[in-house]
């Protein structure tokens, strides 16, 4: 069966584009240290929106399922084919096809790299807030697929925010476009915000139409180390009550600080801090300072007991690259972790980092959160062996507790990450049976055969 399937695939997308289906990097993401690998009939890497709708057609003719997948870097196994099928990499369509500074806009190919597409706007002028952790290389059709965030997500949104347009191939293989370089479209459903966050598994996402605005002039951080948990969410509420609007508001905790310690610690911080807030001003140079000296001052008056405020490009981009190493420095503790991205409504934000500790200490393992405290957005991580299926056990358990925190708490199991295979059925604990029979109506109804993605972001 598997040499014919290759043969037929090599004849729709070409010899190069179709790999071993043992090839390891597209069978796991950045769920691998929890054990979560899969296995693929075949992989093929498309040139072309064409050539996907060729192959989604092919495997709607003989029942085989559609893997999309991106860069790999989700957290929740939303690329990694479970149960066989073809995975369709879109790295090969990584085209700018028009990046349009003086229109605010750009179009592009879904495996256009999310930092490639940053850079090229900085250079012309412009800004595309979205920046997930993995910029450098997660894939935008990911990014969509996922509705990604970030840091910057506090002040500008997710990504969603920032589309316009897709062009997709949904079941048995039809190549569609909803919405395009127009900034406003109510003439339909909103069918582009139905993909945008759809997990691959209503269809595969192959370009994508964006928004861009103008760069801001000036980026000035600045990071307050506070005592305790109460101490630096009592200085984010302040933030929020007092109307001052920084681009990031984000949050490490003791136990992630002290986990992250051997890869260095900024400037200014303290090693004993219990809460470390970052915070970002932005704008033009006037406007970046004022905030900058209004955050600065908002934190002195809550009781910050550090404040260190990076001068220069360098010292930023410093800044925000250890930012972004600290998930690897956490994961290196112990050799892997799970980490799960919950969301409460920002007052209950204090309560849900303090219980993920609790949590971890009732199930054994070291735990700890950092993330997005603007949004309320935590990414609470238990740090396991991942060789220890009793700590991989432990941890599943502890993630049950934390999904439920969360909604008890009025938020969500996933803010950032999606569901994936890793919160199947966790939906279930959060929606009522009306709203779960709605979701799975949609799936229906787009993709009545199961073609895309099965397994992944089921509600229950």
């Amino acid at each position: 069966m598997h040499d014919a399937l290759q043969r037929d695939l090599r004849a729709l997308a070409g010899d190069a584009a179709v790999l071993d289906p043992g090839t390891p990097a597209y069978l796991a993401d950045a769920t691998e240290s929890r054990a979560i690998r899969g296995r693929a009939d075949a992989i093929v890497l498309p040139a072309d929106a064409a050539q996907v709708a060729a192959v989604v057609g092919f495997c709607h003719r003989r029942g085989l399922s559609v893997v999309p997948r991106g860069g790999g870097t989700g957290y929740a196994g939303g690329a990694v084919p479970i149960d066989g099928g073809v995975v369709v990499g879109l790295e090969r369509m990584d085209t700018v096809h028009a990046l349009e500074p003086e229109r605010w806009r750009a179009h592009a190919g879904a495996g256009v790299v999310t930092a490639t597409l940053q850079r090229r706007a900085r250079e012309s002028g412009v800004f595309y807030p979205p920046d997930p952790g993995a910029a450098e290389a997660s894939q935008l059709g990911g990014n969509l697929a996922t509705n990604a965030a970030g840091p910057h997500s506090f002040k500008y949104g997710v990504t969603r925010a920032w589309v316009t347009g897709v062009e997709a191939v949904l079941a048995p293989g039809e190549l569609v476009r909803f919405g395009g370089p127009v900034r406003k479209d109510v003439g339909g459903y909103d069918l582009t915000g139905l993909l945008v966050g759809s997990e691959g598994t209503l269809g595969v996402i192959t370009a994508v139409w964006l928004r861009l605005v103008p760069a801001p002039e000036a980026q000035l951080p600045v990071l307050a180390a506070f005592p305790d948990v109460a101490a630096g969410c009592a200085a984010i509420a302040a933030v929020l009550a007092h109307g001052v609007q920084p681009a990031t508001l984000e949050y490490l905790d003791g136990a992630t600080l002290r986990a992250a310690a051997d890869a260095g610690l900024p400037p200014g911080v303290p090693a004993e801090a219990g809460l470390l807030v970052i915070a970002e001003a932005d704008g033009s140079a006037a406007e970046a300072d004022r905030v900058r000296a209004e955050l600065r001052e908002l934190f002195a008056e809550t009781g910050a007991s550090g404040l260190h405020a990076p001068t220069g490009r360098g010292e930023t981009r410093e800044l925000w690259r250890w930012r972004g190493a600290v998930s690897r420095a956490v994961s290196a503790r112990r050799g892997g972790k799970f980490s799960e991205d919950i969301v409460v409504p920002v007052e209950h934000l204090a309560a849900a980092i303090t219980r993920t500790q609790e949590i971890g200490e009732r199930h054994g393992l070291p735990a700890c959160s950092w993330g997005h405290a603007g949004d309320g957005n935590l990414h609470s991580s238990f740090l396991v062996d991942p060789g220890d299926e009793r700590d991989r056990e432990r941890a599943a358990a502890a993630a049950g507790e934390l999904f439920a925190l969360a909604v008890a708490l009025g938020g969500a199991i996933s803010g950032e990450h999606g569901v994936g295979i890793t919160k199947r059925g966790a939906l279930a604990g959060q929606w009522e049976a009306p709203a779960l029979a709605r979701h799975e109506a949609i799936k229906a109804a787009l993709d009545p055969d199961g073609l895309f993605n099965p397994g992944k972001k089921l509600a229950r």
